[in-house]
C-alpha cells in the first residue's frame, strides 16, 4: 500500500500516508480519469477519493500528521579551485 501512496500524493498535490497496516503486494485496476483544467473530476463526475472507495474499499481523509521534511536555506555554486 506504501507505493499506492507516492502516485496518491501527486495526484491529491498533498502529502499520502499508507495507515492501513496491510503489507505485501496487491495487485488492482483503478479505472478513474484524472482532473482537466475547468472540467469534472471524472469524465462522470467522480471524484478520486469516490473512486478508491468504491473500487478499492480505501478512505482517504484528511488529517494532521507530523512529517520530516529538509529546508534549504540558501545554495550557492562551488568555487572553482
Amino acid at each position: 500500500m506504501k507505493s499506492l501512496a507516492l502516485p496518491l500524493t501527486g495526484a491529491l498535490g498533498r502529502p499520502v500516508i499508507d495507515d492501513t497496516g496491510l503489507a505485501g503486494g496487491y495487485d488492482f485496476t483503478l479505472i478513474w480519469t484524472p482532473d482537466t483544467p475547468g472540467g469534472p473530476a471524472d469524465a462522470s463526475g467522480v471524484s478520486l477519493f469516490s473512486v478508491l472507495q468504491d473500487q478499492l474499499g480505501l478512505k482517504v481523509e484528511s488529517k494532521k500528521a507530523s512529517m520530516d521534511v529538509i529546508v534549504v536555506d540558501q545554495a550557492q555554486k562551488p568555487f572553482a579551485n
